[in-house]
């Protein structure tokens, strides 16, 4: 499974350009923006989070579960077995099973990810949008928002944006792929303001003294 990546999106880079010939529906623009005035007022936010990646052509379907913790563009992401702490400047990819830390600059991500602090504004940049949709899920009101990328080398056909009206925060985030795979991160829990030590983002390294550390810059 990729690692945390839906190739357009969480989590991760965005590194499709702006064009003056985006579409900006007004309404969906404006509850984007309600979205991003929401989410900048918390000092931090903690997240419980499902990925799902299903392909029914080729009998697919990969599930999992997964915690990240964001603080500016500080992160603290935990999935599959690894965590990445990513201190504002460097990345630190820290395998138990391997018994390995890799040491890069965020910067160095694959192309056409989204990096988990980014996952509240990637769309800022690089989308057409429209409304879609309104669903009833578990008596919350979800608007979603169609995204499609403006680069047309993209391998991803759209995505969908799900929006709680009434808390303005993300629900889950739908994206198609021009394989028809579809995948899905939806959020479980979600807490603000959560009082963390001042080492919480810093990378420790004598817990990992017995380590191989692969140091990529």
């Amino acid at each position: 499974m990729k690692f945390l990546k839906i190739n357009f999106l969480l989590f991760a880079l965005i590194s499709l350009s702006t064009s003056d010939a985006q579409t900006k529906d007004p309404k969906a623009k404006q509850l984007l923006s309600e979205v991003n005035e929401k989410i900048n007022s918390y000092d931090n936010i903690e997240i419980s989070f499902k990925y799902v990646l299903e392909n029914e052509s080729e009998n697919i379907r990969q599930e999992t579960k997964g915690k990240v913790t964001l603080e500016g563009d500080k992160y603290v992401l935990d999935i599959l077995g690894i965590q990445r702490i990513f201190d504002g400047k460097t990345l630190y990819t820290i395998s138990s099973e391997d018994e390995e830390v890799t040491i890069s600059n965020e910067n160095s991500e694959e192309e056409n990810t989204i990096s988990p602090s980014q996952l509240f504004s990637f769309f800022e940049s690089g989308y057409n949008y429209t409304l879609d949709i309104i669903q009833n899920k578990m008596g919350r009101k979800i608007q979603y928002i169609k995204l499609t990328p403006i680069d047309s080398e993209t391998e991803i056909k759209y995505a969908l944006l799900g929006i709680d009206i009434k808390t303005k925060h993300i629900y889950n985030l739908i994206e198609i792929g021009e394989n028809n795979t579809k995948t899905t991160i939806s959020i479980i829990e979600f807490n603000t303001n959560t009082p963390l030590p001042q080492s919480f983002f810093k990378f420790d390294a004598s817990k990992y003294s017995d380590y191989y550390i692969n140091n990529l810059d």
